[in-house]
């Protein structure tokens, strides 16, 4: 009975700085979100009135709150879908044509992921430049008779999302192919090996084998990397566009600290808190639903 009670006494004391942390740095501060959208508030004062939903009913009116959600699913969609194509598509063909300096593709691909928003938001700002000295007006240029082009790639209401979908997948495409080719490596050859006495060629053996064995692998970074698409997209607005041209950047991270923080609404922008944690959760718990499936073991 004694190595009983000293058993949970020492896993207790263990676990608590752990859910101490917890408790106040994630969970009062998302109890504090959904109970400050109930009110409306400046932020900076003690005037605070309570409108129950009435936060939530304004922000589904809110034209500029829906063009935001737009822009954010279409960058998790778009980002999501070529950033895991093309990283599981690069880490086969590195690990399995058995490419010569492996670690020198894997340094060159990894960097974008060091390099902070700021330098990479200066890199793409640069490379969009809407004069003749932009890399992308120049190589246009070669294939429109000398002409230089003069689009403003992230002054077109209708380019700006898709120019930061591009930075956002050139960040994100290294981290996740040295994460495949880790899984990769692990795979057992002679699966590979039984697959092509069956007759199956590299095509059917990288849907057949590969896939699937990495399954697990694909199923979590898909859950974080929807989530930190949320916020990236908000940091290279920030940078890159600071929402603009008239809001057609803006995702619902940078709308709701424009709300919160610059037009001192901070209820609204509580709300539009609250819509991003439920939007997450429910995306997580969708993704880890159709993704579900028996493990392989070996």
């Amino acid at each position: 009975m004694k190595k009983s009670i000293a058993r949970r006494l020492f896993i207790t004391i263990c676990l608590a700085p752990a859910m101490i942390l917890f408790t106040v740095f994630m969970l009062y501060p998302t109890v504090n979100v959904f109970m400050m959208s109930m009110f409306k508030w400046g932020g900076l004062s003690d005037n605070r009135t309570f409108v129950g939903l009435r936060n939530f009913v304004s922000l589904f009116k809110d034209m500029n709150f829906i063009r935001a959600l737009q822009n954010t699913i279409l960058i998790i969609v778009l980002v999501t879908i070529i950033t895991m194509v093309v990283a599981i598509l690069f880490a086969s063909i590195l690990v399995r044509e058995k490419i010569k300096g492996q670690n020198f593709f894997r340094i060159i691909f990894y960097i974008p992921n060091i390099l902070s928003v700021v330098v990479i938001s200066a890199i793409f700002s640069a490379i969009y430049d809407p004069s003749e000295n932009g890399l992308l007006n120049a190589l246009v240029s070669l294939f429109n008779g000398g002409h230089a082009g003069t689009t403003k790639y992230l002054g077109d209401p209708n380019l700006v999302v898709f120019a930061l979908i591009a930075a956002l997948i050139w960040q994100a495409i290294g981290y996740y192919m040295v994460m495949y080719m880790a899984s990769m490596s692990t795979i057992p050859e002679h699966l590979y090996e039984a697959a092509a006495l069956e007759g199956c060629g590299k095509v059917k053996q990288f849907f057949s084998v590969t896939i699937p064995m990495i399954w697990d692998n694909i199923r979590t970074t898909l859950t974080f990397f929807v989530i930190s698409t949320i916020n990236l997209s908000f940091l290279f607005v920030q940078v890159m566009t600071g929402g603009g041209p008239d809001g057609a950047s803006e995702t619902v991270l940078s709308y709701m600290y424009l709300q919160a923080y610059n037009r001192s609404s901070y209820g609204y922008g509580m709300a539009i808190g609250a819509v991003v944690f439920i939007l997450s959760f429910t995306l997580s718990w969708a993704i880890n639903r159709v993704t579900s499936r028996d493990s392989i073991e070996i």
